[in-house]
Protein backbone atom coordinates (compact mmCIF):
# COMPACT_ATOMS: atom_id res chain seq x y z
CA UNK A 1 0.00 0.00 0.00
CA UNK A 2 1.37 3.27 -1.06
CA UNK A 3 2.13 6.03 2.18
CA UNK A 4 -0.58 8.58 1.70
CA UNK A 5 1.13 10.91 3.70
CA UNK A 6 2.93 13.90 2.68
CA UNK A 7 3.79 17.08 3.65
CA UNK A 8 4.11 20.52 1.81
CA UNK A 9 3.98 24.12 2.93
CA UNK A 10 0.62 25.35 3.97
CA UNK A 11 -0.93 28.96 4.08
CA UNK A 12 -0.90 30.22 7.43
CA UNK A 13 -5.55 30.35 7.30
CA UNK A 14 -4.60 26.32 7.09
CA UNK A 15 -3.66 25.85 9.94
CA UNK A 16 -5.75 27.60 12.30
CA UNK A 17 -8.75 24.83 11.96
CA UNK A 18 -5.88 22.02 13.33
CA UNK A 19 -4.14 24.97 15.46
CA UNK A 20 -7.99 25.30 17.69
CA UNK A 21 -9.10 22.08 17.58
CA UNK A 22 -6.14 20.42 19.25
CA UNK A 23 -4.95 23.25 20.94
CA UNK A 24 -7.03 25.71 22.12
CA UNK A 25 -10.47 23.98 21.19
CA UNK A 26 -12.22 25.87 24.21
CA UNK A 27 -11.52 29.17 23.14
CA UNK A 28 -12.32 31.46 20.43
CA UNK A 29 -10.58 30.20 17.00
CA UNK A 30 -8.78 33.65 17.03
CA UNK A 31 -7.09 32.72 19.65
CA UNK A 32 -4.54 30.46 17.41
CA UNK A 33 -4.18 33.14 15.07
CA UNK A 34 -0.60 35.04 15.33
CA UNK A 35 0.35 38.45 14.52
CA UNK A 36 3.02 37.38 12.37
CA UNK A 37 1.24 34.58 10.40
CA UNK A 38 1.86 36.05 7.56
CA UNK A 39 5.60 36.16 7.75
CA UNK A 40 6.00 32.51 8.76
CA UNK A 41 6.60 29.12 6.80
CA UNK A 42 4.05 26.60 7.39
CA UNK A 43 3.97 23.18 6.50
CA UNK A 44 1.05 20.54 7.03
CA UNK A 45 1.04 16.83 7.50
CA UNK A 46 -0.96 15.43 4.94
CA UNK A 47 -3.07 11.83 5.38
CA UNK A 48 -4.60 11.51 2.31
CA UNK A 49 -6.27 14.51 1.67
CA UNK A 50 -6.67 15.65 5.51
CA UNK A 51 -4.59 17.79 6.44
CA UNK A 52 -4.01 16.49 9.92
CA UNK A 53 -0.66 18.30 11.83
CA UNK A 54 0.58 21.89 11.57
CA UNK A 55 3.49 23.24 12.59
CA UNK A 56 5.04 27.09 11.84
CA UNK A 57 8.44 28.37 11.70
CA UNK A 58 9.26 32.09 11.84
CA UNK A 59 12.83 33.18 10.97
CA UNK A 60 14.76 36.31 11.97
CA UNK A 61 18.46 35.53 10.83
CA UNK A 62 20.21 32.87 11.91
CA UNK A 63 17.71 32.16 14.66
CA UNK A 64 14.09 30.87 14.20
CA UNK A 65 11.41 29.60 16.23
CA UNK A 66 8.87 27.27 15.49
CA UNK A 67 5.16 27.74 17.50
CA UNK A 68 2.00 26.00 17.16
CA UNK A 69 2.98 22.69 16.66
CA UNK A 70 -0.35 20.69 16.53
CA UNK A 71 -1.61 17.53 15.51
CA UNK A 72 -5.50 16.66 15.58
CA UNK A 73 -6.27 14.27 18.18
CA UNK A 74 -8.05 11.52 16.71
CA UNK A 75 -3.75 11.58 14.94
CA UNK A 76 -1.90 11.89 17.83
CA UNK A 77 0.65 8.91 18.87
CA UNK A 78 0.95 7.80 15.69
CA UNK A 79 4.14 9.47 14.47
CA UNK A 80 2.90 11.86 12.52
CA UNK A 81 3.77 15.27 14.22
CA UNK A 82 7.81 13.40 14.55
CA UNK A 83 7.50 13.84 10.76
CA UNK A 84 6.62 16.68 10.75
CA UNK A 85 8.97 18.31 13.60
CA UNK A 86 11.74 16.34 11.72
CA UNK A 87 11.11 17.57 8.51
CA UNK A 88 10.81 21.63 9.26
CA UNK A 89 14.52 20.73 11.78
CA UNK A 90 16.14 19.66 8.46
CA UNK A 91 14.43 22.48 5.97
CA UNK A 92 15.90 25.04 9.05
CA UNK A 93 19.06 23.65 9.24
CA UNK A 94 19.76 23.26 5.57
CA UNK A 95 18.63 27.02 5.15
CA UNK A 96 21.45 27.75 7.39
CA UNK A 97 20.01 28.67 10.66
CA UNK A 98 21.98 28.19 13.99
CA UNK A 99 19.68 28.32 16.52
CA UNK A 100 16.36 26.79 17.05
CA UNK A 101 13.74 27.16 19.71
CA UNK A 102 10.32 26.68 20.93
CA UNK A 103 8.36 27.07 24.06
CA UNK A 104 7.78 24.18 24.85
CA UNK A 105 4.92 23.02 27.36
CA UNK A 106 6.63 21.47 30.60
CA UNK A 107 5.38 18.08 30.47
CA UNK A 108 6.38 17.76 27.00
CA UNK A 109 10.11 18.05 27.21
CA UNK A 110 10.80 14.62 26.79
CA UNK A 111 9.48 14.87 23.28
CA UNK A 112 11.53 17.53 22.12
CA UNK A 113 14.57 16.47 23.71
CA UNK A 114 14.40 13.64 21.10
CA UNK A 115 14.79 15.88 18.42
CA UNK A 116 18.17 17.15 19.95
CA UNK A 117 16.12 20.51 21.87
CA UNK A 118 17.91 21.12 25.59
CA UNK A 119 15.66 23.24 28.08
CA UNK A 120 16.89 27.45 28.71
CA UNK A 121 15.61 27.01 32.56
CA UNK A 122 13.60 30.00 31.21
CA UNK A 123 10.23 29.15 32.34
CA UNK A 124 6.79 31.12 31.82
CA UNK A 125 2.86 30.35 32.48
CA UNK A 126 0.26 31.14 29.68
CA UNK A 127 -3.47 30.46 29.68
CA UNK A 128 -2.38 28.48 32.73
CA UNK A 129 -0.08 26.11 31.05
CA UNK A 130 3.68 25.84 32.03
CA UNK A 131 6.29 26.36 29.45
CA UNK A 132 9.81 26.31 29.12
CA UNK A 133 11.76 27.69 26.04
CA UNK A 134 13.83 25.05 24.48
CA UNK A 135 16.31 25.12 22.08
CA UNK A 136 18.89 23.51 19.27
CA UNK A 137 21.99 24.97 18.80
CA UNK A 138 23.28 23.87 15.31
CA UNK A 139 27.30 23.19 15.11
CA UNK A 140 28.40 23.60 11.67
Amino acid sequence: MPDTIHITTITAAETWPIRHVAMWPDRSPSYVQLEQDAEGLHLGLYEGDRIVSVISAFIDGETAQFRKFATLPDYQGRGLGSRLLTTLLTQLIDSGVQRIWCNARVERTGYYHRFGLVETGERFTRGGRDYVIMEKIISR
